[in-house]
């Protein structure tokens, strides 16, 4: 399976869990983020997120000097991060629980509402 688009779906929920766990400049966050399972996940996806959701205020940023090249900018979470990852992880595991459901119908699936059944 291409898991492009899937990557595409979930890479601002992927990011923030991985800046919650620890604050982290852009390859930082894009090896943790493969070391994590998601070998796929290009470079320019996560750099894009990374400003994508500190220009939407879920990140915050701050300059690091390097002794072995160019300072490093680096990505912390804000309150509202916070906040828009918790909403995205009860989205994505109803969503993964429907799809289980789906493809195993011996899994229950959640209830119309979002409530498991």
């Amino acid at each position: 399976m291409d898991t492009t688009q899937l990557l595409r779906g979930v890479l601002d929920l992927a990011v923030l869990a991985v800046v919650e766990q620890e604050d982290g400049y852009g390859y930082d966050v894009l090896r943790r983020l493969r070391a994590g399972g998601l070998s796929d996940v290009g470079d320019a996806s996560v750099y894009g997120t990374l400003r994508r959701l500190y220009a939407a205020g879920a990140l915050t940023s701050y300059v690091v000097p390097s002794d072995e090249g160019p300072h490093r900018k680096y990505y912390g979470i804000t309150p509202s991060g916070r906040d828009q990852l918790a909403t995205q992880s009860k989205e994505w595991a109803s969503f993964a629980r429907t799809v289980d459901g789906l493809l195993d119908p011996t899994v229950p699936s959640p209830s119309p509402t979002g409530a498991s059944a």
